[in-house]
């Protein structure tokens, strides 16, 4: 169900509080704190109206609407679909667009993992990050993750959300197919998965020198562990691990980034448990 509301001028003092998400893109956390995140592009917003989440609205241009239409009159919910030329568009959100389709959605609520775990097969293969702040990172890694068959993502408490609207663009709408756990301690996370449910947490850790990633047991239940880049995983975090793997490189070459890290690793993953 839509409802269809066209703006032919900024001078609405009625939409402007529905339009709010859309003029303070710039400002991310306001998002989080509300419980919302924006969508932008037309991939992802059709991957957004694909999924189970909720839809609020949509800001687009008629051209874009024609193109998703079915899309949205087959949600559940009542969505308000603001209609405006681009140019109006890229006045409202106060930069260019390259696509004139964004929305705004509810962010899922996070889950427990004993949920989470119920309702994936074993052996597990999860993901844990910590520190975590970079959003495009963020976002690749989250794209990654789907990829190569990860169950669900765990975000530590230094980290920031998969639902920051960069991170949501650059894992292309993928995020909304991801399990998210928030943790408030990610060592003592990782210490109760090992003591209830046998999952080993794996440190991805390019100053390791016990394994390469190679020589790592991968098809047996696991969680990698990724941190950020310039600091990497907290010491108290690297404790709560079972194993301390790095990617074999150049000596000319410290590290790779995590978005670039994470793709080698969950690669070799999904090799072992495909073999």
């Amino acid at each position: 169900m839509i409802t269809l509301l066209p703006i032919h001028s900024l001078d609405l003092p009625d939409l402007q509080p529905d339009l709010q998400p859309y003029r303070t893109l710039r400002r991310p956390l306001d998002h989080q704190r509300q419980g919302i995140f924006v969508a932008e592009g037309e991939k992802v917003v059709r991957r957004l109206l694909e999924s189970k989440l909720t839809v609020i609205s949509l800001l687009v241009t008629p051209e874009w609407l024609t193109s998703i239409r079915l899309h949205l009159e087959s949600r559940p919910e009542d969505v308000a679909v603001f209609l405006a030329d681009k140019k109006l568009l890229e006045s409202i959100v106060g930069f260019n667009l390259h696509q004139g389709i964004m929305a705004v959605a509810r962010i899922p609520d996070p889950l427990p993992i004993d949920q989470v775990l119920d309702n994936c097969r074993s052996p597990y293969l999860l993901v844990a990050i910590d520190g975590l702040t970079n959003a495009e990172n963020l976002g690749v890694l989250v794209r990654n993750c789907v990829a190569f068959g990860v169950q669900a993502i765990i975000v530590g408490e230094t980290s920031s959300s998969p639902y920051l609207r960069r991170a949501v663009r650059n894992s292309m709408g993928t995020i909304f197919k991801l399990p998210v756990v928030h943790v408030t301690s990610l060592a003592q996370a990782l210490t109760d998965m090992r003591q209830r449910f046998g999952i080993r947490s794996i440190a991805t850790d390019p100053h390791a020198t016990e394994e390469r990633i190679e020589q790592v047991d991968l098809k047996s239940g696991c969680c990698l562990v990724f941190g950020s880049e310039g600091e990497g995983i907290r010491p108290n975090v690297l404790e709560a691990c079972d194993e301390r793997v790095a990617i074999p490189m150049q000596s000319n070459v410290d590290s790779l980034n995590v978005a670039s890290a994470s793709a080698v690793f969950l690669y070799e993953a999904y090799l072992q448990r495909i073999r």
